[in-house]
């Protein structure tokens, strides 16, 4: 028996007990599950700033958890270590729902707010997301997600009402790039359309010498985010060689801060970032 996966662009026919593309995905008993549900790899306390999401409850910090698998190929990945592999890569470490929610509700006194799915690309793994952010909102906290967007709007649709904010990467503006990283241009701008109706979003772009790092290429991502809302915050990032992009410097500060001028032309509030 077979299964072909929707919730991405890659449509993984997916075989029982086999994972597709994004090595967490899977068939079993003929459903289509996530074969990392409640499977930690990291857990810190961080400032919600760190996620980045700068204006949502500036000062805090949030509960942070990551696990293993993601459905693109960056080359320049700085979580690779757990982004790129697959569970048997790591010691089992689970935790259910209740322990994570409960966790997030000790944590209010050093200032969390709630929990951050993240450090990975964690809407691989929605249905924990779910499980997970119904029990922190019946604590009166708060769920935010870090991700690539480049799902389904399905998956946003499922997540209305339990996450609160996203910071969502766009990545560059053209398909030709998206294709190198493995994704879909296309199906992320409908992700974060779909965000947008009902969660508080944050973007942010990496500029990667020689690939994304054109004031054109910048106007037209502004241009498309102020087409939205030019409240939505837009991060500008600086590179620097990681994995298996190494064969190039890091972005000079000072190309970040002309993108971001440029963005400012469109866009309320562009911050700059690893500067």
């Amino acid at each position: 028996m077979s299964y072909t996966c929707p919730y991405c662009h890659h449509h993984c026919t997916l075989q029982e007990g086999k994972t597709g593309f994004c090595r967490v995905r899977t068939l079993q008993d003929g459903k289509n599950v996530c074969g990392n549900y409640g499977f930690l790899t990291s857990l810190a306390l961080d400032p919600i700033e760190k996620k980045p999401l700068n204006r949502f409850y500036p000062g805090t910090t949030i509960l942070s958890l990551g696990s293993y698998g993601c459905n693109l190929r960056c080359p320049f990945c700085q979580n690779f270590s757990i982004s790129q592999y697959g569970r048997d890569a790591f010691q089992p470490v689970i935790a259910r729902p209740e322990q994570i929610a409960a966790k997030a509700l000790e944590l209010k006194n050093r200032n969390n707010i709630g929990v951050a799915f993240t450090y990975n690309e964690p809407l691989l793994s929605w249905e924990f997301i779910r499980d997970t952010g119904e029990l922190v909102h019946r604590n009166g906290q708060k769920n935010v997600v870090v991700t690539n967007g480049n799902f389904s709007v399905e998956i946003a649709k499922s997540l209305a009402g339990i996450v609160d904010a996203y910071n969502i990467d766009l990545k560059g503006f053209t398909p030709e790039w998206y294709k190198t990283l493995g994704g879909d241009l296309e199906m992320v701008k409908a992700f974060i359309t779909e965000a947008c109706k009902t969660a508080y979003v944050e973007l942010t772009t990496l500029i990667v010498p020689k690939e994304n790092d054109s004031p054109e290429e910048m106007e037209a991502i502004a241009q498309w985010i102020a087409g939205l809302s030019p409240d939505i915050p837009l991060h500008v990032s600086k590179f620097f060689p990681r994995w298996n992009m190494v064969d190039r410097n890091e972005t000079p500060a000072a190309r970040v801060y002309r993108l971001a001028d440029v963005a400012r032309n469109y866009l309320k509030y562009v911050y700059t970032g690893n500067c």
